[in-house]
């Protein structure tokens, strides 16, 4: 034993394990390596691949890339949905060192563009789907040197707009499967997620090999997603929220059964994949659930195999929950996070002093965000950084800090983001009970969060300021029955000039993406501005309270 240096503790005698997200898909291969990987193709069959397959074709994405001269470091670009072929890359590109970058395809081109040229990505891999998205792309991205179709030849469409096109199975095929992976610092960069803001550019979070499975492992406790081998897991939120909120490392882990939905989202599609796969968990936004739900009351269907949810990216509704747990006997978790915490921060799960309560406490009490994880350490502070007390009545500003949570933006962006205690200040303002339940109770910042998604009113705002007619603009979020909330476009016009509802949303069209069209607009003599000239959202939100939407004065008609 070696000798101890008396002025400082010995270091223990462990084997130094990198912690590289190769070793999640090593030990999937020798321990569960015949279960399957069932993915709806953008082409239309059931595939289904096993974690061996995944295994042995990811070292060919390997090789692949590697003799196209990618280094490590190097930023590897996606618009694919959840697939057994993304997985593929997701695996074959960090395992060399590489950076998996998903890009959010619901983002408007010129964002997307925007993206990828600051993320500086080489190569970029794109399912059928997107290919007209990618022929708008492709002159505005220069550092691109490659773009991938994720498809096999029969499938190819003829020589078009795009330069240094490959066809991604021609591209890995009869590729040598001999390559190394991991053999660098367990730190070394392994996925990056861009994060819309309320002002300025997108940022970018830069996920680390370590951070990656650090996060698996938080997420694997029992009152977190808690997987095991029993389970059979439709991922249907995005691999591009995330890595599917990590459940692409986490279920490889366990050696879980993955159902993959692809491209088709609508309630039959999920349903068939649910029910022909005897899925036990599913994880999604609020929306999704709401359409599989209006889908089985309309058919009369029952979920016999389906366990449990997690339900993320906004509020559960009260309906959503209680439907579930009561009328079709799956448990509900709500879930909360952002993509700078990779991203799960905290997790519905029931406590016993709950339980003793009753049915009915319970599902009350899991209306709220939840108890975050071992890993994840959350408080809430005053205006001046000072901790505030746990009695889930005392509001204030949430932060968080972890070794999955991040530190700094990509290239900096927006400089120092930690107090002088290393949190993360969420943005969201929130009250924390004795038992650890957090409740997130407004938003400091005014972003729009519509099925999942946020919506940058500042974008809105400034677009629409530019029409001939417009003084001010003010877009905020109202309460929608189907998207959480939905933006209602507040206008302003100026002295003498006229402009219909009609005008203003033509305006904004082709400048915004359409999941970020305003629902409607409400014109008003003069929008309130605070004390300091900002825009008074807060009096907006409340002369605005209980507004009709167009379809739902339509319906009562």
């Amino acid at each position: 034993m070696p000798a101890l240096n008396a002025t400082q503790p010995p270091f223990g005698l462990m084997q130094d394990w990198p912690l590289t997200v190769d070793r999640v898909l090593e030990h999937a291969r020798v321990n569960h390596g015949h279960r399957e990987i069932v993915s709806r193709s953008v082409e239309g069959p059931i595939v289904r691949e096993t974690y061996a397959d995944l295994y042995a074709r990811a070292r060919q994405v390997s090789t692949a890339l590697l003799e196209d001269n990618v280094q490590p470091g190097d930023r590897i670009a996606t618009l694919a949905w959840n697939g057994a072929r993304h997985m593929e890359l997701w695996f074959g590109a960090m395992g060399i060192g590489a950076v998996l970058h998903t890009v959010n395809p619901r983002l408007f081109p010129e964002q997307i563009a925007w993206i990828i040229n600051d993320a500086g990505d080489t190569h970029l891999f794109f399912d059928l789907t997107f290919l007209p998205i990618v022929e708008q792309l492709a002159e505005k991205c220069p550092a691109v040197r490659r773009w991938v179709l994720m498809t096999d030849e029969a499938h190819a469409p003829p020589a078009g707009k795009i330069p240094n096109l490959a066809i991604y199975e021609s591209f890995i095929a009869g590729k040598s499967r001999d390559v190394t992976w991991g053999n660098f610092d367990e730190r070394t960069a392994a996925g990056l997620c861009y994060t819309s803001g309320t002002t300025g550019n997108p940022k970018g979070v830069l996920y680390s090999h370590r951070s990656n499975v650090l996060h698996s492992l938080t997420s694997l406790q029992r009152d977190s997603l808690g997987f095991s081998v029993d389970d059979v897991i439709m991922p249907i939120v995005p691999l591009f929220h995330a890595n599917a909120w990590g459940i692409t490392f986490s279920a490889p882990a366990v050696g879980a059964k993955l159902v993959m939905p692809g491209s088709k989202m609508d309630g039959p599609s999920i349903y068939e994949l649910m029910d022909a796969e005897k899925v036990t968990f599913s994880a999604a936004v609020p929306t999704v659930w709401l359409m599989l739900k209006q889908y089985l009351e309309e058919t009369g269907k029952k979920l016999p195999h389906l366990d449990r949810i997690v339900v993320a990216g906004s509020a559960v509704p009260e309906a959503i929950l209680r439907s579930y747990e009561d009328d079709y006997g799956v448990k509900v978790f709500h879930a909360w996070g952002m993509t700078e915490m990779s991203p799960l921060g905290s997790m519905g799960a029931t406590t016993p002093e709950f339980r003793e309560q009753g049915k009915d406490a319970v599902q009350r009490n899991k209306l709220k965000q939840g108890r975050p994880s071992f890993g994840v350490e959350m408080k809430i502070v005053d205006d001046n950084g000072n901790e505030l007390p746990r009695d889930g009545k005392t509001t204030g500003h949430l932060v968080v800090r972890g070794p999955a949570i991040a530190g700094a933006y990509f290239k900096n962006a927006g400089g120092n983001i930690l107090d002088k205690d290393g949190y993360f200040d969420t943005g969201d303002v929130a009250h924390i009970c004795p038992l650890g339940y957090m409740q997130i109770t407004d938003r400091a910042k005014d972003v729009i969060k519509s099925g999942g998604e946020w919506i940058s009113s500042i974008d809105i705002e400034n677009i629409a300021v530019g029409h001939p007619a417009v003084a001010n603009a003010a877009a905020i979020g109202l309460a929608h029955p189907k998207w959480d909330e939905r933006p209602l476009l507040v206008i302003e016009l100026k002295p003498g000039q006229s402009a219909s509802r009609e005008d203003i949303l033509g305006f904004l069209t082709g400048k915004i993406a359409k999941w970020w069209m305003p629902d409607d607009v409400a014109f008003v003599e003069k929008i309130p501005l605070g004390a300091t000239g900002k825009l008074n959202k807060l009096q907006l939100r409340q002369t605005f309270r209980g507004y009709t939407w167009p379809e739902q004065a339509v319906a009562a008609r």
